[in-house]
C-alpha cells in the first residue's frame, strides 16, 4: 500500500537535551494515518502533520474501550544512522493484542513500512545519545454509534517523540508498593494484550503509591493474591542467588519485548536465567536473609530500571544496596550498547531505518 506524504517535516525549535527530555511530553510534528472499513479493509495511509484526530462523541472506542497500542524505539548509531529495535516483536504484538480485542490484525509489512517512512520524515527529531526517539503505535474503534459490538471502522496511527530517562530520577532505584487491594489482571482477561484498559485499571493503585513515596506498582495474581506479576510499566526480574528470576507470562503478564532480550543476554553473559512462579513472601524472606540481591524492572521505556526499595503495607524492604547492582548494570549495558549501536549486533535485532 502506498503512503501518501502530506508531511510538514521541520527542524526542532529547541536543541535536543536527552538530559531535559521526559519521557511522553515532546511529539515530532508528523504522525501516520491508516482507516480499515469492514468491507474495505486497510486504506488510506497517509503521513500528516501532528494534530487532534476528528472522532463523533459516538465513536466506539470512547465508550467500550475497543483500542490497543505499542512502544518501541529508534536510536541513533555512530555512523550516523538510525535503527529500531526488534520492531518484528511489536508488530506482532501489536496483531496479538489485535486478536484478543476483536479488532483486525494489521500486516506486518504495512506497519513496518509506516514506521520507517515516519521516522525518515522527522529524523532530527531524534536527539543524541543516550537519547532515543520514542515510537508509540495505536488503534482505536471509530464507527459512529452506541451497543455493544466490534466496531466496523479502525483508525491505525503511530505518533512518535523525543525522550530521554523514563523515570524522572534517570538511573537512580525506584520505590515500588507491592499491590494488596486491586489486582491488574485476571485469568481469561486482557493481561496478555496491550490496551488502554489494563493500564486505565491501574491508575487508583498508582496515585496511592504516589501518595506513599512510591513510583510504581507491583501486582499479585487475581487468583491467590500470592505470585509476583509484573509492574505497572514493566516486567520485573529479581536475582535469587546469582539465579536472574521472572515469572512466566502465563496469560495476565504482557510479553515485554526487553524482557525477552534480557533472557537471551543472560544466556550469553553466563548469568543463570530461570522463569517460574514467585512467591511475594518468597521475595521478602530474600531480600531479610540476603538471598535476594536484586530486583529490576525492564521494558522499553525504562530499558533496565533497579528497584532500591520495596513497600508492603507500612513494612519498607530494603533492595540490596539500595541502588543499581551489578547484575543489572551488567544487563542494562549489554542491552544499551546492542541498542546504541557501540556493541556487535549478533542476533539481527536492530532495522535500518
Amino acid at each position: 500500500m502506498d503512503i501518501l506524504d502530506r508531511s510538514v517535516a521541520r527542524a526542532p525549535k529547541t536543541p535536543l537535551d536527552p538530559k531535559n527530555l521526559p519521557f511522553g511530553r515532546n511529539f515530532s510534528p508528523n504522525m501516520l494515518q491508516v482507516e480499515w472499513d469492514e468491507g474495505t479493509g486497510w486504506h488510506d495511509a497517509r503521513i500528516v502533520p501532528y494534530g487532534p484526530l476528528s472522532l463523533a462523541p459516538s465513536a466506539m472506542v470512547l465508550h467500550y474501550g475497543q483500542e490497543i497500542f505499542e512502544g518501541l524505539k529508534a536510536f541513533r548509531h555512530p555512523d550516523g544512522s538510525i535503527k529500531l529495535f526488534r520492531p518484528d516483536r511489536n508488530v506482532a504484538r501489536l496483531n496479538t493484542s489485535a486478536l484478543r480485542m476483536s479488532m483486525p490484525e494489521i500486516p506486518v509489512e504495512l506497519q513496518l513500512d509506516a514506521m520507517k517512512k515516519l521516522i525518515k520524515i522527522d529524523r532530527e527529531w531524534l536527539p543524541p545519545v543516550p537519547g532515543s526517539l520514542y515510537i508509540r503505535p495505536a488503534m482505536i474503534a471509530t464507527e459512529e454509534g452506541l451497543g455493544v459490538h466490534s466496531s466496523k471502522r479502525f483508525l491505525y496511527f503511530i505518533i512518535t517523540g523525543p525522550t530521554g530517562s523514563y523515570f524522572s530520577g534517570g538511573k537512580s532505584a525506584v520505590r515500588i508498593m507491592v499491590a494488596r487491594d486491586w489486582v491488574r489482571a485476571a485469568p481469561g482477561g486482557t493481561g496478555t494484550a496491550k490496551t488502554g484498559g489494563n493500564y486505565a485499571s491501574s491508575l487508583l493503585a498508582g496515585s496511592v503509591a504516589k501518595q506513599k513515596g512510591c513510583d510504581q506498582v507491583l501486582w499479585l495474581d487475581a487468583v491467590e493474591r500470592r505470585h509476583v506479576e509484573e509492574v505497572g510499566a514493566m516486567n520485573l526480574m529479581f536475582v535469587f542467588d546469582g539465579v536472574v528470576t521472572t515469572a512466566p507470562t502465563s496469560g495476565t503478564i504482557l510479553a515485554g519485548i526487553t524482557r525477552e532480550s534480557i533472557g537471551v543476554l543472560c544466556h550469553e553473559l553466563g548469568l543463570p536465567f530461570v522463569e517460574r512462579a514467585i512467591h511475594i513472601e518468597e521475595v521478602f524472606h530474600g531480600l531479610s536473609s540476603g538471598d535476594c540481591t536484586e530486583i529490576f524492572g525492564c521494558g522499553t521505556a525504562a530499558v533496565v530500571s533497579p528497584v532500591g526499595e520495596l513497600l508492603d503495607g507500612d513494612t519498607l524492604y530494603k533492595v540490596g544496596s539500595g541502588d543499581e547492582g551489578p547484575v543489572a548494570k551488567k544487563l542494562n549495558a549489554a542491552l544499551t550498547a546492542i541498542q546504541f549501536g557501540t556493541a556487535p549486533d549478533t542476533h539481527g535485532w536492530m532495522v535500518q531505518v
